[in-house]
């Protein structure tokens, strides 16, 4: 079997590692722009199954007779988000499965040509989205009904490793992190769905803290539309509450209030001594070579789905974790194994036949959950199951 992936970063180099060591894949055709950075990178690796390819993602007809021509049996797109949807048409034009880290969004216009013409293509199969919608399936599943569901997800420099003010490095685009720091988030609460600005994310009201086992108390802020999920989860009337967030070091959230309140997130240029530069840029420019990590330095990534509810009249709270830590020896982030190696076992998952559906898929909905947690496990990442009885006046904590 061939892989064919599409962009070659951070979370790309994770995925053509991983389908290295695959024994049901013979070869890796690693396309990206810059072929020769590319080529010696894959030499220093030392990979035997990976080829690399030029290819540009935003030329499509390059994209359909690249796709066609390398014989590959499924696409991974591992490209900017911008880019997904044009990846997953190419991909169905030249008649081959599609797996992708990033949202649905558009893709899901592809669906019905997708189910007409007998191709999966299967987006939001990464971290978050991804191993926290399986996290969330598994708990779900444990339950007969579901009062509140809180999902969090965190991408972390470890303790030791967060030395400077704002406790946090970058192990993904500083640029796609602070869009994401101005993004509205919607929550339901007793019952009624509360929309929250971008410029309120941060604020002490919508901020709670979290105690993980191992790394201490965290920082909660409403990360993106948590109500979407109650229909993708097929949660009933009973649901009270529902969350998703995202998890930093205290400190982080008001730190960030206070940038947010200033105006430093904006994208509306200012002009500078003739030069016109957005705030936001500016950041991205300026704090992102001081937010990295430095050799020998880990960073952890924590998933959590935790659900309240009823199981056989008893009341009872799930929680799922999922940990992570870069791999120092062959330098790949917690970040970019737990994105890139869910892609890479979701599409192995494809080509052997565990995934069968076709038109456009849902982890939720059309994946093996404990298949895929099972998997990652069998690369190092740990999966922590605790399941409580409550007291009858308990329902969170």
């Amino acid at each position: 079997m061939k892989a064919l992936v599409l962009g070659i970063g951070l979370q790309g180099k994770a995925v053509i590692h991983d389908l290295e060591q695959s024994s049901l894949i013979t070869a890796v055709l690693a396309a990206d722009l810059d072929v020769v950075t590319l080529a010696e990178y894959i030499r220093g690796a030392g990979y035997r199954k990976v080829i690399p390819l030029a290819v540009d993602a935003g030329n499509e007809g390059e994209l359909v007779q690249t796709i066609r021509a390398s014989g590959a049996n499924v696409v991974i797109c591992m490209v900017p988000p911008t880019l997904g949807y044009q990846v997953a048409w190419a991909a169905l034009e030249a008649g081959i499965p599609f797996v992708s880290s990033s949202y649905t969004g558009m893709v899901q216009e592809l669906d019905g040509e997708a189910r007409a013409r007998g191709i999966t293509i299967l987006p939001e199969m990464g971290m978050d989205p991804g191993i926290d919608l399986l996290l969330g399936t598994v708990a779900v599943d444990e339950l007969d009904e579901v009062h509140v569901f809180h999902s969090y997800g965190a991408g972390l420099p470890e303790a030791s490793a967060a030395d400077n003010p704002l406790r946090y490095k970058i192990t993904w685009t500083f640029d796609g992190l602070l869009k994401a720091y101005k993004r509205p988030a919607r929550v339901l609460r007793e019952g009624r769905e509360i929309s929250i600005p971008g410029t309120e994310i941060f604020s002490d009201e919508h901020m709670h803290l979290v105690n993980i086992p191992g790394l201490g108390t965290l920082e909660a802020y409403p990360n993106g539309d948590a109500i979407h999920y109650r229909d993708l989860f097929q949660l009933g009337q009973g649901l009270e509450e529902m969350g998703r967030f995202a998890l930093r070091w205290p400190g982080h959230c008001r730190f960030w209030y206070t940038m947010a309140q200033l105006g430093f997130l904006d994208d509306e240029p200012v002009a500078i001594e003739g030069a016109r530069v957005s705030p936001r840029q500016f950041l991205v420019h300026h704090l992102g070579p001081r937010l990295q990590f430095r050799e020998g330095e880990r960073d952890v990534v924590i998933l959590r789905a935790q659900v309240w509810g009823i199981k056989a009249g008893t009341r009872r709270k799930v929680t799922y974790d999922l940990f992570d830590y870069r791999d120092l020896e062959t330098g790949l982030f917690a970040m970019n194994r737990t994105v890139g190696f869910t892609a890479s076992i979701a599409a192995q998952l494809v080509l052997a036949g565990k995934i069968t559906e076709k038109g456009v898929l849902s982890p939720v909905r059309h994946v093996p959950a404990r298949l895929v947690l099972d998997e990652l496990q069998k690369r190092g990442m740990e999966v922590r199951r605790q399941v409580e009885d409550l007291d009858p006046l308990e329902r969170k904590g």
